[in-house]
């Protein structure tokens, strides 16, 4: 008979392999009590009711994932492998998951609107809108006091400062914080309070985190004109307003980063408007100076009258003095406006504001220099002219004689005696008859 004992190892061994394949999985429900967490990570405590108790034991690889660490005292449900712990005998559980009394109806509910809602098209990718790249104004759905506003306005603060942050406070969890927060979400956007709305909270387990399950805050926030932001728990929490929502932030902060522009990248974009600026206007003078030298040379040559020429000098003056001024008054309203969004840092939009006056005035005592010294040039230009002019002839006394067919008379041997002859003065035209011919 001594033959077939068994040890007490090989009798623990049968006894873990028949409790492991028989009973596979069980849920079972108790209060936690001796809970630890050693430095491993491993959680290790005892499950009981009134009439008995067994050990538990939940790996790190699994207890990551519970939103909140139980605590002695809770009523929880654990899905657990049941084994035998064969270095002493004893039987336990290995559990895989861990819910705190309550969390399981909550999933379950949470699972059936979610369902629901996606078969009305609630979190449909058609109806997401996109978040604005500067937002004159941000507003913020969260309570005045949690860690989550402290974290998006330091991430506010250090990306554009200058955005102002508008705050509709609420609270997070309980039974009053789904109407709070609908009523939020309502008066945003009655009074257009805001270009682009985060609403969240920090970390909790399921049931601090049901408000932003709840189906009237996620109706309002589908609803919502203004682009919504979920930024609700951790990046592990999802809630059904992260569906509704136009974009799910993983934390409050990784919100306020997609809310935000940064303000370096824009005061970059500024500096590359000015020397855009800058490079057109004298493209544009550059143009009109060729302009003028081409009339000059046209001027002096003599291809045109003096009194068309001072016409259009004084016309293409004037346009150049139009354009040039429109040039400037354009690109200074441009930088005005985005001065205006920008509006901090005061410091660098008053630079950008000194140095578009300081070209605005180059521009200025340029185009005016220009202008003297063009009517300069004409005013030379028309003193020559006038000195060659047959009419400067005339001025001083002498007359032009031509014949009955309009011929210049530049010979007495080209009229006869009695033949009429025209002959124009300064002012005026006298008409003669040859009375006489010397060829002296």
């Amino acid at each position: 008979m001594a033959n077939n004992a068994l040890s007490v190892s090989e009798l623990n061994r049968e006894v873990k392999n028949l409790l492991e394949n028989s009973l596979m999985r069980v849920l079972v429900t108790g209060e936690v009590s001796n809970f630890s967490c050693p430095a491993s990570g491993h959680w290790y405590f005892t499950l009981k009711d009134e009439r008995a108790q067994v050990r538990c034991a939940m790996f790190k690889g699994r207890n990551f994932r519970v939103g909140q660490r139980p605590a002695n005292g809770d009523d929880v449900t654990v899905m657990a492998k049941v084994t035998l712990y064969e270095g002493r005998g004893e039987y336990q559980l290995v559990v895989d998951s861990l819910e705190t009394a309550g969390e399981g109806a909550l999933r379950r509910a949470y699972e059936a609107l979610r369902l629901r809602l996606q078969a009305e098209g609630l979190f449909d990718v058609a109806h997401k809108q996109p978040i604005p790249r500067l937002p004159r104004r941000i507003g913020i759905i969260t309570s005045a006091t949690g860690a989550a506003i402290r974290d998006i306005l330091s991430v506010l603060a250090r990306r554009f400062p200058a955005i102002p942050v508008y705050l509709l406070p609420v609270p997070v969890q309980g039974d009053e914080a789904a109407p709070a927060i609908v009523h939020a979400l309502a008066r945003a956007n009655e009074h257009d309070l805001a270009d682009v709305l985060i609403v969240g909270r920090g970390g909790g387990s399921l049931e601090d985190l049901w408000a932003f399950n709840e189906e009237p805050v996620v109706r309002a926030i589908h609803a919502s004109r203004i682009p919504v932001i979920s930024a609700v728990g951790h990046e592990t929490d999802t809630t059904l307003a992260d569906f509704a929502a136009d974009y799910r932030a993983p934390t409050p902060s990784a919100a306020a980063e997609q809310a935000s522009p940064d303000q370096v990248e824009w005061m970059q974009r500024l500096d590359r408007i000015e020397l855009i600026l800058q490079q057109h206007m004298q493209r544009t003078f550059q143009q009109y100076t060729r302009q003028l030298t081409q009339l000059r040379e046209r001027l002096e040559a003599g291809a045109l009258s003096g009194s068309q020429e001072k016409q259009r000098l004084e016309s293409l003056n004037e346009r150049l003095r139009r354009a040039g001024l429109r040039l400037v008054t354009d690109k200074r309203r441009q930088l005005q406006q985005l001065s205006l969004r920008l509006r901090d840092p005061r410091q660098q939009l008053q630079q950008q504001g000194e140095r578009a006056e300081t070209l605005r005035q180059r521009l200025e005592q340029i185009i005016l220099r220009l202008l003297n010294q063009r009517e300069q040039s004409l005013t030379a230009g028309m003193r020559q002219l006038h000195a060659v002019s047959p009419l400067g002839t005339l001025s001083r006394g002498y007359a032009i004689v031509t014949d009955a067919a309009g011929h210049v008379v530049e010979s007495a041997e080209q009229v006869e005696v009695g033949a009429e002859v025209s002959n124009r003065l300064k002012q005026g035209t006298l008409t003669c008859q040859v009375i006489g011919v010397s060829s002296d």
